[in-house]
């Protein structure tokens, strides 16, 4: 697929504002769980683009590939903490609205029991930065970097 236009160049001001936000919440939360949001909201919303860069980054990172292979299953899985799972289940809920009033109050408790309120503040921000990451790399067609 031919990527149909570059919002960098057609929109730098919008873009660089969406930039800007992926900067914060990378410096406001760790970065490995912010990887790991990322990567489980791209494979909901089935960004390749995204998929593949954060699956790069949380193995560049040091993250044990076997906890990347297994976000989609972290359910089951017993190679994430209560921190990771609560943060995937946020991400879920947040992702696939679907008009059920985000996220329900069982989900948010749990998220609360781990998180202080200022982490929850930055996880919602980091999930609705890379819903709008997913939406501007497939509506573009944005091209994976080939394999190497």
């Amino acid at each position: 697929m031919t990527e149909r236009i570059q919002i960098s160049s057609l929109s730098p001001k919008g873009y660089r504002a969406v930039n800007h936000l992926d900067s914060y919440v990378n410096e406001a939360l760790d970065t490995e769980l912010v990887n790991f949001i990322y990567l489980r909201a791209s494979l909901m919303n089935g960004c390749t683009y995204c998929v593949d860069a954060h699956s790069v980054d949380l193995v560049e990172g040091g993250t044990d590939p076997r906890r990347v292979y297994s976000v989609t299953t972290w359910r089951e899985s017993s190679f994430y903490s209560e921190r990771e799972r609560a943060a995937f289940a946020m991400t879920e809920q947040l992702t696939a609205l679907n008009g059920n009033g985000g996220v329900d109050d069982a989900t948010w408790a749990e998220a609360a029991a781990v998180f202080t309120e200022q982490e929850l503040s930055d996880i919602v921000l980091a999930i609705g930065t890379i819903n709008v990451w997913n939406r501007i790399a497939i509506g573009t067609r944005m091209p994976t970097p080939p394999l190497t």
